[in-house]
């Protein structure tokens, strides 16, 4: 390919959506550019940028995508190379599920350990401060250090992450951990051979938890496989074929079944109805423990797109009897 048919990547590595979309694009061995956003390129990200978020791709013709699912689906609806979306119905769409979980779930981890945790947050400001503003000197990397660190542990309500949530989503990561360690001792990806949706979605978070101070003590400490898979994940190649939904089930139905629907989902549910009612904040109880933050909106319309998708494979062989199992399927139906 020439260089006029180089894609243009603009993101963060601190951002688990940026760099999701660019493990993507090398998977699929798309030619792009990676451009780490910063004061430096404000003028052109500003110029195809609908909103003022990474990640941001600009296609060889000049348009502006954003958002990392929809990036990721619609290069997929025209790429070639190996497909992230398996041919058995069902298992694409539990791939998807799985997805949902990781981007609007699975956050919730990342950020509370990144911006509540002293060394953490620290470690993260920096690394931040220095893309933004490395090239104006020191002191311009200190003031927005602190800026970013203040700005950013005032955000932490906005995911929900305060004292009375922080066991749950403490042990929700470590949770899944164990449970995603186990399951990748016997195959490189979440599916099998190769990496699909669920992989790309999940992997994002767990990378940037991975060079953050405490929850990558945890996982280099007692979760090997899950290591190896976000090493892997950094520049995945097809391994093999996606394995069925038999051989993948006793891997994958406690994450089913002890995350997406016994958190995931009903949160989910209830942020979206305390948003129907203009609610200001709501509560929930999980797994037996209470749940309180303000509205997300953004999830709002995430829910009723993994909603969409449940009822375009409804009918899949299996997916009911999974889904059921698993109690995902009162909140999707």
């Amino acid at each position: 390919m020439a260089v006029t048919d180089t894609f243009r990547l603009f993101g963060s590595e601190l951002s688990p959506y940026s760099v999701k979309v660019r493990s993507y694009l090398r998977y699929k061995g798309m030619p792009h550019e990676w451009i780490p956003r910063s004061a430096a390129n404000q003028a052109e990200f500003q110029k195809h940028a609908k909103l003022p978020l990474i990640p941001l791709v600009i296609t060889p013709e000049g348009e502006g995508l954003q958002d990392s699912t929809p990036i990721i689906e619609h290069f997929e609806a025209k790429a070639s190379g190996p497909s992230i979306v398996p041919d058995d119905p069902a298992l694409a769409f539990l791939s998807a599920l799985i997805e949902e979980y990781a981007d609007e779930w699975t956050n919730k981890w990342m950020f509370h350990y990144r911006w509540s945790y002293p060394a953490d947050c620290w470690a993260t400001a920096e690394r931040i401060a220095l893309q933004m503003m490395g090239d104006q000197g020191p002191l311009a990397v200190a003031q927005a250090r602190a800026a970013v660190a203040e700005r950013m542990t005032g955000r932490l309500g906005f995911v929900g992450s305060n004292p009375v949530t922080r066991p749950l989503i403490e042990a929700s990561f470590t949770r899944a951990v164990e449970i995603l360690d186990r399951h990748l001792a016997a195959r490189p990806y979440l599916l099998g051979g190769r990496p699909a949706m669920a992989d790309f979605g999940l992997w994002g978070q767990f990378y940037e938890m991975a060079t953050d101070p405490t929850p990558g003590a945890q996982m280099r400490t007692s979760a090997k496989h899950v290591m190896a898979w976000v090493e892997r994940m950094v520049s995945p190649r097809a391994e093999g074929s996606f394995e069925s939904w038999n051989a993948l089930s006793n891997g994958l139905m406690p994450l089913l079944k002890q995350e997406v629907g016994v958190l995931f989902l009903p949160w989910s549910a209830a942020n979206a109805a305390a948003i129907q009612k203009g609610e200001k904040s709501f509560e929930v109880k999980l797994a037996g423990a209470v749940w309180s933050q303000e509205p997300q909106k953004y999830h709002a319309r995430s829910l009723a797109e993994i909603r969409r998708k449940y009822a375009t494979a409804k009918g899949a062989a299996g997916l009911d009897k999974v889904l059921g199992e698993a109690d995902c399927l009162r909140w999707l139906a």
